[in-house]
């Protein structure tokens, strides 16, 4: 097999919305399937590639690592990046004239530009292990609750003019279950049950948001909250997070909205301190500006107590999103906005509109799963098992890590060079791990490791914090 070292001829288009990234692994993606590249060739260093490119190491090194875990390349410790054997020029296809959706998802943008990244399941299936953030442990739910929900949604009479605000009995529910688990003071009129936080998200941009306005996202931050904002047209302003969160001070004051993760940022883990949320809250009455709180990772906490949710430091300022997801499966695709009910008719009329809805059966078995008890049972539960895996992270990488009081996920900080050699050491041993710069609105500014530790096995969650403790010791030393 060749082992010589290949210059391959590319081209990327600064012009083009594709973000270079994505340009990069797709362009290296063709090559490898047409045939410019063969198994077995060497690729260039990362350092070498984004100098013939004249584009920052990120990109070459997000693109290497998302062929990585694609299986298009593979590393060997010392050695470099390779083509990995089963990467064979794919047969020719004589087909009929481009489908024009191609042609329009070229022209359009939005998620038809997202580059694609390989399933959880798949991973497994390829024996690897996921410590990728974003996923709960999902084996553990009832099974029998499970089935018993279901059998219950599956009994009840079709509605034939659903309400678009939600089933009034799921509505008094969650806002029982939000008094308890989150100290809000709602009730029904002031939510309306959505498909999840995205779904909310954009609600709340199609309600709140006209084209050209200014919506703030934390910086780095949550990547899907940037999309969902944009294709509103929002004009998407970086707003700069540190370890306790937002950064308050120096908010512009031409924002129309701004998007938080105060419970637990994402990616880097922080609180919102309450003087911080105060000067939010303070900043949204003088600038007429609305503030969204994604309630994100809320439910788990460890060794602190809970922050009160900006919500009720001001309900007519503040939208609150939340979902089941991360609580019990994202299986379920059921989620909330807490707003002021005026507010939630607003929502309500421009949600018909669209003919979103959220279907009536996963509602109504939402609603049993709430009414018997069987989520509060499951929460603690889940509380416990995270706690479990919290401490085996921290008996392998503590003195690393950072943003681990809260969540399903911690921070792993490491110098900027580092984390490239790191993020492909760890795929070539088996270990997917994503970094700070997938959660950036451009060149990072943080640099480290988002590890997640909520839905790999206990025993893979052991190996893989094994596996990177040692590759981080050998490479930056002794923590």
């Amino acid at each position: 097999m060749p082992r010589h070292h290949a210059e391959p001829a590319l081209r990327l288009d600064r012009a083009d919305a594709v973000p270079l990234t994505v340009q990069l692994a797709a362009a290296l993606r063709a090559a490898m399937s047409d045939g410019s590249l063969v198994p077995g060739e060497r690729l260039p260093s990362s350092r070498t590639l984004a100098a013939q490119l004249a584009v920052s190491r990120t990109v070459v090194t997000d693109a290497y690592q998302q062929l990585y875990a694609e299986g298009w390349l593979e590393g060997r410790h010392g050695s470099g990046t390779f083509v990995a054997p089963g990467a064979a020029p794919a047969p020719v296809e004589r087909g009929p004239i481009e489908p024009a959706w191609r042609t329009a998802a070229a022209r359009g943008g939005g998620i038809a530009r997202h580059e694609h990244r390989p399933s959880r399941t798949e991973l497994r299936e390829r024996g690897l292990i996921d410590l990728r953030p974003g996923a709960p442990w999902v084996h553990a739910v009832d099974r029998a609750a499970w089935r018993r929900a279901w059998r219950h949604a599956a009994d009840l009479p079709h509605d034939d003019d659903p309400d678009p605000r939600g089933l009034p009995r799921l509505r008094g529910l969650l806002a029982d279950h939000l008094r308890r688990a989150r100290g809000i003071a709602v009730g029904p009129e002031n939510i309306l049950v959505t498909r999840g936080t995205g779904n909310g998200l954009d609600l709340t941009g199609a309600a709140l948001i006209a084209p050209g306005d200014r919506a703030g996202v934390e910086e780095p931050g949550y990547g899907k909250a940037r999309t969902v904002l944009a294709a509103r047209g929002a004009r998407i302003v970086p707003c700069p997070v540190d370890g306790d969160g937002l950064v308050t001070d120096g908010l512009p004051r031409d924002l129309g909205l701004v998007y938080t993760t105060p419970a637990h940022q994402y990616p880097l883990g922080g609180r919102l301190p309450v003087p911080r949320r105060e000067r939010l809250i303070a900043w949204a009455r003088e600038t007429g500006a609305v503030v969204v709180e994604d309630d994100y990772d809320a439910e788990f906490r460890y060794d602190v107590a809970p922050l009160p949710a900006l919500y009720g430091m001001d309900p007519g300022r503040v939208v609150l999103l939340g979902t089941l997801s991360k609580t019990l499966t994202p299986d379920l695709g059921i989620g909330w906005i807490v707003a002021e009910p005026d507010l939630v008719e607003h929502l309500a009329r421009v949600r018909h509109g669209l003919t979103d809805r959220t279907p009536g059966a996963v509602q109504a078995a939402t609603a049993l799963l709430l009414e018997r008890g069987d989520l509060d049972r499951h929460l603690r539960r889940m509380r416990l098992e995270y706690a479990r895996r919290r401490a085996l992270v921290i008996e392998h990488l503590g003195p690393r890590l950072t943003g681990d009081t809260a969540g399903l996920h911690a921070m792993l900080p490491l110098p900027a060079e580092a984390v490239a050699p790191v993020v492909a050491e760890a795929a070539a041993h088996g270990v997917i791990v994503d970094d700070t710069g997938r959660t950036s609105h451009a060149e990072p500014t943080v640099h480290g490791l988002v590890l997640g530790y909520g839905s790999a096995h206990p025993a893979d969650l052991r190996r893989g914090c094994a596996s990177l403790a040692a590759i981080l010791d050998r490479r930056l030393g002794p923590a």
